[in-house]
């Protein structure tokens, strides 16, 4: 009994459909491992840059005397946040449901909060690189530095674009 079951095993195992159908689920657990783990890398990567832009909004909010910035940490609020930085109304935040509109006027007031830091607002045209396929990533990170900048840097007197045409004088 033992033989006869031992002999259909073999079989079964050197059968070209169940090789077929074992590496086929060993390849395929193993692609749903690498997703799982790229899942998870981008899970991680998303709350780090959630956490760290609720910082920069929040601690922008705080130096240029807003008494409300914990709303840099409530997910829609924070989109109102920015207009407000920039002395305009908040329901300005609802142009949040036109996206190349809001994000032409982010352009804008993120140059007027930039200036009220007193950093050069052409900066702020960093954001137009994240349109461009090619240099997106590029985009990304710049836009981290400068905005940690903007938000941990503190710059006394005028703004750098006022400095470099009174040093070319």
């Amino acid at each position: 009994m033992f033989l006869e079951t031992m002999i259909d095993f073999q079989q079964m195992i050197n059968s070209p459909s169940f090789k077929e159908v074992f590496f086929g689920s060993a390849l395929g657990g193993l692609l749903g491992l690498f997703i799982g783990i790229a899942l998870i890398f981008m899970l991680i990567i998303i709350v780090a840059w959630y956490i760290y832009m609720a910082l920069v909004w929040q601690t922008i909010a705080k130096k240029l005397g807003y008494k409300k910035a914990w709303l840099a940490w409530i997910p829609i609020a924070n989109l109102f946040l920015i207009p407000i930085l920039a002395k305009k109304h908040w329901c300005w935040g609802w142009f949040i449901l036109l996206p190349p509109v809001y994000f032409i006027l982010a352009i804008i007031w993120i140059w007027k909060i930039y200036e009220k830091r007193n950093y050069p607002g052409w900066l702020s045209l960093l954001l137009i690189l994240w349109i461009v396929p090619a240099l997106k990533g590029l985009g990304m990170i710049a836009n981290l530095i400068v905005f940690g900048f903007v938000a941990w840097k503190d710059r006394k007197g005028k703004s750098a674009v006022r400095v470099i045409k009174k040093k070319r004088r």
